[in-house]
């Protein structure tokens, strides 16, 4: 089940002094681009189109400012156990379903999950901040072409 995301509204300005940041173009650009974009998407795909928009950013400098929103808290890392690293702007409770074919990620509502204990402390003073649960699987379509 893919949510709509819960993406911030205020000027962008506004976001990053609220966040502790400088507010640069280029900061700008990526995140407008990635406001469009659905899913959870890769820093190589966020490069791909904000290469378009400003042919000579690099790489790298998107892997530094997405590394960058995800400290400052402006986006969250998604699956980081999976392999590569993955971004969302969906601010609002929920978890992810992962094919292990392909490794599509989609969000899946916290209450389609069940009712989790409120954060807290687990054994050896472990201080929960919060919850991710990645449910991993078979995507429809990934069980579609295994059957074709």
């Amino acid at each position: 089940m893919q949510t709509s995301p819960s993406v911030e509204t205020r000027p962008f300005r506004e976001l990053c002094a609220d966040h502790g940041l400088t507010a640069t173009h280029q900061r700008q650009v990526l995140y407008e681009i990635m406001q469009r974009m659905p899913g959870h998407p890769s820093p190589e795909e966020v490069y791909a189109r904000v290469k378009k928009r400003i042919p000579a950013i690099s790489l790298a400098t998107v892997y530094k400012n997405i590394h960058l929103f995800v400290e400052k808290g402006v986006l969250k890392e998604v699956s980081m156990h999976h392999g590569s690293l993955r971004v969302e702007l969906n601010s609002h409770l929920h978890h992810h379903m992962v094919c292990s074919r392909c490794k599509a990620i989609t969000d899946i509502e916290e209450k389609d999950l069940g009712v989790l204990p409120t954060p807290g402390r687990l054994l050896g003073g472990f201080q929960v901040e919060r919850y991710a649960i990645d449910v991993i699987g078979i995507c429809a379509a990934c069980q579609k072409a295994k059957h074709s």
